[in-house]
């Protein structure tokens, strides 16, 4: 048995283990019960409790869920538009998120695949500092698609080159970006 300061107190009875709880005020708790013999505490249990489910609230309060953000063009994307959506890519990549990068062809477009390849290739050579490649660009059907997700160390990449990677200009709105 382990007393309620802490110390062990040796081996005793049931009764005598309830006597000590009752005395302190304090509740007897099977610690151990598979040991021989089974091993018991005096302790306030829901003192205990409560901290206990306190910790694994913290501990879930600093969990991050990583979601995949989604970054939509056009095989036809011009230069102003792939650089907003460059920028998009790089505050989900900050907020430790992966970034789902797709290409999408209607009718005639179709033909033109490779434009699509390149375009997820520039990405890819844009961004190579921040990311690292979870899937290659694939083909299925009328889309394109590829996803990264953010290094290790976005943080200090990013803090360590802000001008390059600022995104302070856009807007915290929606989170997936479509052409």
């Amino acid at each position: 048995m382990i007393g309620p300061d802490g110390a062990q107190v040796g081996v005793v009875s049931i009764s005598q283990a309830l006597k000590i709880a009752e005395d302190a005020n304090l509740d007897l708790v099977e610690i151990s019960p598979k040991a021989e013999p089974p091993v018991c505490r005096v302790l306030d249990f829901s003192k205990y409790y409560y901290e206990k489910e306190r910790k694994a609230r913290d501990a879930r309060k600093k969990q991050h869920v990583v979601q995949v953000k989604e970054v939509k063009f056009g095989p036809n994307t011009e230069e102003h538009d792939y650089n907003f959506k460059k920028k998009n890519a790089i505050k989900f990549l900050k907020q430790h998120n992966k970034v789902k990068f797709t290409v999408r062809f209607r009718g005639r477009q179709m033909a033109h695949k490779e434009r699509g390849f390149e375009l997820l290739e520039k990405v890819t050579a844009d961004l190579k500092d921040l990311i690292e490649v979870d899937s290659r660009p694939r083909s299925d059907r009328n889309l394109l698609s590829m996803v990264v997700s953010p290094k290790k160390d976005i943080d200090k990449i990013v803090a360590k080159n802000e001008a390059a990677y600022d995104v302070s200009d856009i807007d915290q709105g929606d989170d997936n970006i479509e052409e």
